[in-house]
C-alpha cells in the first residue's frame, strides 16, 4: 500500500496523476465499508435510558402530525400530551389518534394534542416527566423563555431531551442566509453556543450532548437511499427551476430546493444534528 505523504511536500502533479492512482481503489475499497451509524432510533433508546414507569407524564414540544408522541406512548407506556403551533398539524395527529384508538382504547386514553407554543406551554408547574422536543427549536426565537418554560413544567427528576440541527463552519454565510430564510430558522437559534447560553440561563444542565455529526444521513442512505435522492432532486431543480415553478409555484419551489439541500447539507458537514439531555439543576 503507498503511503501518501502532506500535498506540500509533492508537487501536485505528481500527486494527483501519479501517487494518488495507486491508492485510489483501495480508498474507494474502504470507504465502502460502513462506519456501523446510528439511526434515529437512538433518540428512543437515550428515553429507554431514563426509565421512566408506566403512565409517566410526557410532552412532545412541536409535536408535528403526531408520530412520536404515539411511539413515547406506545413504546413505554407513557402519557403524552403533544403540542403544536399549526392547526393542521393537531387536526391530522388527532384523526391518526382516532383511528389508533380505535383498535387500542387504552393508547388512545393515554394521548392527547393540543394547540400550544414552545415559548408558552399550556401546562402546570412541575407536572412533567420528559420534555420531548425533536427539531423545532431552530424555528424558535426566544431561545430563553422556550428553555425556561422547559424548566417550569419539569418535575424535579424529569428529564429533557432536545435534538436538532445546527450551522457549522462549512456552512458558506450566503448559504446560510438563503436557507435559514428559506426553511424558516432563526439563524441564532441554529447556533450551538447561543443554545447552551439559554439552557444555563433557564436552570438547566447538559447532562449529555450526543454530536451525531452526518450519522443519520449515513444511516439514511445505507438503509433507503433517501439523501442520494435528494441530491438528485436538487440538481434537477437548480437545472430547470422554471419547470418547478411552473407546476408549483415559487414559494413551493424554494422549500423543495430548502429541504433537499437541507439533507445533503447534513451528510456533508455543513449542518450538525446534536441531542441534548438535559435536567433541572
Amino acid at each position: 500500500m503507498v503511503s501518501m505523504g502532506p500535498a506540500d511536500e509533492t508537487g501536485w502533479l505528481e500527486l494527483s496523476y501519479d501517487l494518488f492512482p495507486r491508492v485510489e481503489a483501495a480508498f474507494h475499497a474502504v470507504l465502502e465499508e460502513s462506519l456501523h451509524p446510528r439511526g434515529p432510533e437512538v433518540l428512543y433508546d437515550l428515553v429507554r435510558d431514563f426509565g421512566l414507569p408506566p403512565g409517566a407524564l410526557a410532552v412532545d414540544v412541536g409535536c408535528g402530525e403526531g408520530e412520536h408522541s404515539l411511539r413515547l406512548a406506545e413504546r413505554f407506556q407513557l402519557t403524552v400530551i403533544g403540542l403544536d403551533p399549526v392547526p393542521r398539524h393537531i387536526e391530522l395527529a388527532s384523526s391518526g389518534l382516532d383511528a389508533l384508538a380505535a383498535r387500542d382504547p387504552e393508547l388512545g386514553r393515554r394521548v392527547r394534542f393540543e394547540l400550544g407554543a414552545a415559548e408558552a406551554l399550556p401546562l402546570e408547574d412541575r407536572s412533567v416527566d420528559l420534555v420531548w422536543c425533536r427539531d423545532v427549536l431552530v424555528h424558535v426565537a426566544d431561545l430563553d423563555k422556550a428553555y425556561a418554560e422547559f424548566h417550569r413544567v419539569l418535575r424535579a427528576n424529569g428529564r429533557v431531551l432536545v435534538y436538532q440541527m445546527f450551522g457549522t463552519d462549512r456552512l458558506e454565510p450566503r448559504e446560510a442566509e438563503w436557507l435559514w430564510t428559506t426553511m424558516g430558522v432563526v439563524p441564532t437559534s441554529a447556533d450551538r453556543a447561543r443554545t447552551e447560553a439559554a439552557i444555563a440561563a433557564a436552570g438547566l444542565r447538559i447532562d449529555d450532548c450526543i454530536d451525531l455529526g452526518t450519522e443519520w444521513g449515513e444511516w439514511a442512505e445505507q438503509q433507503s437511499g433517501k439523501p442520494g435522492r435528494r441530491l438528485l432532486y436538487a440538481s434537477r431543480l437548480l437545472r430547470d427551476p422554471q419547470r418547478y415553478v411552473a407546476q408549483f409555484g415559487p414559494a413551493a419551489y424554494e422549500i423543495m430546493l430548502g429541504d433537499c439541500l437541507w439533507h445533503v447539507y447534513a451528510m456533508i458537514g455543513k449542518l450538525d444534528r446534536r441531542v441534548y439531555l438535559l435536567s433541572k439543576t
